[in-house]
């Protein structure tokens, strides 16, 4: 799989907007036969619920446009990677792999005093691993911009 930079470029413009909404800045999309099926940023603080990931709000999206609950061929591109939770969705949503960009230990890098992120420490390969079906991992895609993303969020 070849990731392209378009994708992850409309992930990280989802993620600005979330942070510019005062909310972490996080943001995902759905791919599906070369097209966004779906888009999703975190709306933690807005709705106060643990559960409203980008990638869930994502999947939720194009589970929704699709009318069914598994989403073949498609791909979760996510400024982050993803948590176990939603590691664990995409692989209940059959999906066929997922992009992130900064890793678990950068977002642990970037905590503050004041600021922490809040991690299961179980990456999101070792989630896919043990998941079936067995979905495709590209990691690190664009991590440098996706990094830069943690700045917004403190």
């Amino acid at each position: 799989m070849n990731a392209k930079k378009e994708f992850m470029e409309e992930a990280i413009r989802i993620a600005k907007e979330s942070a510019e909404e005062g909310d972490y800045a996080v943001g995902a999309v759905i791919i599906k036969d070369g097209k966004i099926l779906a888009r999703g940023k975190t709306l933690l603080k807005s709705c106060n619920d643990p559960t409203v990931h980008a990638e869930i709000v994502a999947i939720r999206e194009a589970c929704e446009k699709e009318s069914q609950r598994f989403l073949k061929g498609a791909w979760l591109y996510t400024t982050h990677e993803p948590c176990s939770m939603c590691a664990s969705a995409a692989i209940w949503a059959k999906m066929q792999g997922i992009v992130f960009g900064a890793t678990i230990k950068d977002a642990i890098s970037h905590a503050t005093d004041t600021f922490s992120w809040r991690q299961i420490d179980l990456k999101c390969k070792e989630v896919l691993e043990k998941g079936n079906p067995k979905l495709q991992l590209v990691e690190e895609f664009m991590r440098d911009e996706c990094n830069e993303l943690f700045e917004l969020s403190k």
